[in-house]
């Protein structure tokens, strides 16, 4: 006995040809990003160099340590700390009025014009990365430690003002409403019914964001921005792999605890 298919529904279809669709579309990004970038093999020396970094990683040079003289690890790993922090901390004061700014009011439709234009000027914002930005700030401020905390500051406004003001979009109404019904302003429903409710979602958002300027800031010194990059370009130009593994090892240490630290209070928060 033949068994006759039913017919597939339109919906089941029209999904069908639409994850179909999906497929064909990322195969042909994958294939273009395949064919747009350029490969002219891999350099001989290769083998050689990553073998000289292993070796480094394994007999790291540990007299750069400590010596005292303002230029050895742990000097240089404390001021790539205080880039990292202050950027962070002064960037977390500055994006909050850009997140009120940018934070869309569920009680009024005409705001959706302000709203917007202040979710585009933080897109802006985060369009610069750190090392551009570095670069920057070398050339206004000169080369050094602070033009690493105007680089990690500036973007950070522009990331942590926007999950800003993702949390306060998510705040409940009935606190603000208790406070108008008192006969409150709008700055005290700011003060005491807005804030105490971001408070725990601001210090999560900051410490988050320390986390990922840590990583930034050990970077920054590449471009001459201070921190540790700057001992970590002049190791690799000079082929100094043992002074390498001790900075790589150090950045590793540093992040680890970070990490560590920050989540722990993160999850204490949340």
């Amino acid at each position: 006995m033949e068994m006759k298919l039913l017919p597939q529904p339109p919906k089941a279809k029209i999904r069908k040809i639409r994850n179909w669709a999906v497929i064909v579309v990322l195969a042909a990004l994958l294939i273009w990003s395949f064919t747009d970038i350029p490969f002219d093999g891999i350099k001989d020396n290769a083998v050689k160099v990553s073998q000289a970094i292993f070796e480094g990683l394994i007999h790291p040079d540990w007299g750069y340590v400590w010596r005292g003289d303002g230029e050895d690890l742990i000097t240089t790993l404390l001021l790539t700390v205080a880039i990292a922090f202050l950027g962070t901390f002064i960037s977390a004061i500055i994006s909050l009025p850009f997140a009120f700014w940018a934070a869309r009011n569920k009680n009024s439709r005409i705001n959706w014009l302000v709203s917007g234009s202040g979710k585009f000027f933080l897109s802006f914002v985060r369009t610069f990365p750190e090392i551009v930005l570095a670069l920057m700030f070398t050339k206004a401020v000169g080369p050094g430690a602070f033009a690493g905390v105007l680089a990690v500051g500036t973007h950070s406004v522009g990331m942590l003002a926007k999950l800003f003001g993702e949390a306060i979009e998510n705040l409940e109404d009935g606190p603000n409403e208790s406070v108008v019904a008192t006969g409150g302003s709008k700055f005290n429903v700011i003060m005491f019914a807005t804030m105490p409710q971001l408070l725990p979602e601001l210090v999560s958002n900051t410490l988050y964001r320390f986390e990922l300027a840590i990583r930034s800031a050990s970077i920054l010194g590449i471009v001459g921005a201070g921190g540790i990059g700057t001992p970590l370009i002049f190791a690799l130009q000079t082929r100094s792999w043992s002074r390498v593994g001790i900075i790589l090892l150090g950045i590793i240490v540093m992040v680890t605890l970070v990490d560590y630290v920050s989540g722990t209070i993160r999850k204490r928060l949340i």
